[in-house]
């Protein structure tokens, strides 16, 4: 009977666990700004700005000019899809050379040829 149980905790784990997570990163250098929500490092001069929060897990006292290392996942937090990745009819598309050609339009003489062809 318990096992009853313990089977499906066991799949809903091992199908958690195998989900894809975003590749992490780190900086390193010292703290240049702290607020409750960002931590501003200085790397080599470059200011890299990155948010925490609660859940964050610090490890010693944070406190400006103290060198730390910070590990991060990069995340979206909005996508504006610009089109339906068909692209647009009549745009100019490149050539077997990269010579950009106009997509071929039909004329009124060509769709009357085709309309006379269907009858």
């Amino acid at each position: 009977m318990k096992l009853r149980y313990l089977l499906p905790l066991l799949f809903s784990f091992a199908l958690g666990a195998s989900a894809a997570q975003p590749k992490e990163y780190q900086v390193t250098g010292p703290i240049v700004a702290l607020t409750d929500d960002v931590i501003t490092v200085d790397k080599s001069g470059e200011k890299w700005e990155i948010g925490r929060s609660a859940a964050t897990k610090v490890t010693g006292k944070l406190a400006v000019g103290s060198k730390v290392t910070v590990y991060y996942r990069m995340g979206a937090t909005a996508v504006d899809v610009k089109d339906d990745g068909k692209g647009k009819s009549g745009e100019a598309t490149k050539g077997a050379k990269g010579v950009e050609k106009a997509a071929p339009k039909a004329t009124e003489a060509s769709s009357e040829k085709a309309k006379k062809s269907k009858s």
